[in-house]
């Protein structure tokens, strides 16, 4: 895909725009959350609106964020890089992480303090310990089998389709008509097996297909 098209589609959960890289603990947040999420690229030279800026050295730039990747990320990350020049003749940096095969992965954000990062839309949000866990069962080369539904399984799934693109625990408490606690478990289980999806950085947790 050409630098134009990729711009255009805006920033989200597979694409971070970075007018310059200032620090490494600050960039290794967004690394780490696509890492830890389904991969994507930083486009460095371009500003959050989508104008490209361009950098001023691409050099400098890969230093900082293999410096991030190796150390300010906990197991640390290995980044592909392309230049690419515009027809103004300035350079983006594209920044290409892949989809971990080693979830979770930490970002430093002081010394000693390490968080784990995903990304919701267009933000990295920190990961809670339920999320981590979640992640480390997610990895790309050993997914668990799809596993046969049960009724009550199969109705939360058929309700993300057709009724609301999410649901909480109290909702599907009360759309099956059983206890919080058996309705979690289930959520969960969902989620292990790559079903659901699990958001937890709003006023109350919710689920997604």
């Amino acid at each position: 895909m050409n630098l134009r098209a990729l711009i255009s589609q805006g920033e989200g959960e597979r694409l971070e725009f970075k007018k310059k890289t200032t620090h490494p603990t600050r960039i290794a947040r967004t690394l780490a959350s696509l890492a830890n999420t389904h991969g994507g690229q930083v486009l460095v030279g371009v500003d959050d609106d989508g104008r490209v800026v361009g950098v001023r050295d691409a050099e400098e730039e890969m230093f900082v964020l293999r410096d991030a990747a190796a150390h300010y990320i906990d197991p640390p990350l290995t980044l592909q890089f392309r230049e690419v020049e515009t027809e103004d003749e300035l350079i983006v940096l594209v920044v290409s992480v892949a989809e971990s095969f080693n979830k979770p992965h930490r970002a430093q954000v002081a010394p000693g303090e390490w968080r784990g990062y995903v990304r919701v839309r267009d933000e990295s949000v920190q990961a809670s310990s339920l999320t981590e866990k979640v992640l480390a069962r997610q990895q790309p080369e050993a997914r668990l089998e799809k596993l046969p539904l049960s009724k009550d399984e199969l109705r939360v799934l058929d309700y993300l389709k057709t009724t609301q693109p999410r649901i909480t625990v109290a909702q599907y408490t009360k759309l099956i008509n059983v206890s919080r606690r058996r309705a979690y478990r289930t959520l969960i289980k969902l989620v292990l097996h790559g079903y659901l999806r699990y958001h937890d950085k709003e006023k109350e947790p919710y689920y997604t297909l």
